[in-house]
């Protein structure tokens, strides 16, 4: 508890919590940002409505993964893509059935930026922090799920067992109701000249800060950012994933929260970080849309190809990932793996894919590797 000693949290702070912020510092990357959120913008006019539809699968996967790994939480790809293509009517052939708490962490990622103009309450992040732990256990300790945190002291802890350094110590249970409450009237009616990517950002800081819950304080808190970049934009869905943004400088994003929660009041700093960050988001997603463009473009071509089930998982995946993307191209091997087949059937497979056109083979015997057919070769 030295640290506690040497520091006074924000929330002890006398103004908390009525952040500041000098408008001018955050000008140029305001400006920036929102650049970036319209050159997103003006390329995904290029969608139609299905890829519109896949760019947003894309995207919520993305966003689902990120915000897990965040907190160091690793499962199946497959398994969120599986749970995300039958809720958005997407095939999901050859996917896995997906486990409870995918389940659960798409309901979030879904009910986040749906109805976005109704009230946000107590009862709805509750049950998004519910929805993460439908067994009531984090690992394998049980939590309180669906309801505010119990009377332990919330802090944030890092270091071996009697080394602990104690990065914040979240508000005390007592009055936490109160303090929530205080955060959702001013999230459901923020002063009328705040930007939405500022109300986004200080949203989100806030948040964490109370860290009310037990546990899935960050994936609830980056559910809630969802909401409120949702209610800011003019499109039905988002194309960028901040949560992804965030993963990429994890440790930025811990130390500038952390910097946000000693004394000071001003929120500056976070917000020039938190705007920077969104617009790199923004050109991250790019991609994306190239990926589903590309992908739109290359199917209409081959509309009349007979495929197998394993032949378009595979070349979806290479259309995933981009010229270059499968080091080494895709090979007899990793085809088998992929898709579950034997190397013979891997072969005739392959075989079958080069004689339409769709790719070509380079090298020979066991080098032999295969790329789509319409991208250029590499040089030799």
């Amino acid at each position: 508890m030295a640290d506690k000693q040497l520091k006074r949290w924000i929330w002890q702070h006398p103004g908390w919590p009525v952040f500041r912020w000098d408008p001018a510092h955050l000008t140029a990357p305001l400006a920036a940002a929102r650049k970036a959120q319209g050159e997103l913008t003006g390329m995904a006019r290029l969608l139609d409505p299905d890829s519109d539809l896949r760019a947003r699968f894309e995207v919520l996967t993305a966003e689902g993964i990120a915000t897990s790994a965040i907190e160091g939480e690793r499962f199946d790809p497959d398994a969120l893509r599986s749970s995300l293509a039958n809720r958005l009517g997407l095939p999901a052939t050859g996917l896995p059935n997906p486990p409870r708490f995918i389940e659960g962490l798409v309901d979030v990622l879904l009910e986040a930026t749906r109805d976005t103009q109704a009230p946000l309450t107590l009862a709805i992040l509750a049950s998004w922090q519910g929805a993460l732990f439908p067994t009531g256990r984090s690992g394998l300790a049980e939590i309180r799920v669906g309801a505010l945190r119990g009377p332990a002291p919330m802090q944030i802890v890092s270091g071996p067992v009697g080394r602990e350094r104690v990065h914040y110590e979240a508000p005390p249970r007592r009055g936490l109701e109160q303090q929530v409450t205080r955060f959702l009237d001013w999230f459901d009616a923020p002063p009328r000249n705040l930007d939405g990517l500022l109300r986004a950002g200080l949203a989100h800081a806030w948040f964490e800060l109370l860290h009310p819950f037990e546990d899935g304080n960050g994936r609830v808190g980056r559910a809630l950012l969802d909401r409120a970049l949702a209610q800011d934009e003019p499109r039905a869905a988002r194309l960028f994933s901040l949560s992804s943004r965030f993963m990429a400088v994890r440790g930025e994003y811990y130390a500038a929260l952390e910097a946000l929660s000693v004394e000071s009041l001003d929120a500056t700093a976070w917000l020039e970080w938190f705007l920077v960050q969104v617009a790199a988001a923004c050109s991250d997603s790019t991609g994306i849309i190239e990926s589903v463009l590309r992908k739109t473009r290359f199917w209409m071509r081959h509309a009349q190809a007979s495929l197998n089930d394993r032949q378009r998982k595979v070349l979806n995946a290479l259309l995933d990932a981009g010229p270059g993307g499968f080091i080494g191209g895709m090979t007899n091997r990793k085809y088998a793996h992929m898709t579950h087949v034997s190397p013979a059937t891997a072969q005739r497979d392959l075989a079958e894919l080069v004689a339409r056109g769709l790719l070509r083979a380079e090298g020979g015997g066991r080098s032999v590797r295969y790329e789509l057919a319409e991208t250029p070769a590499a040089p030799q």
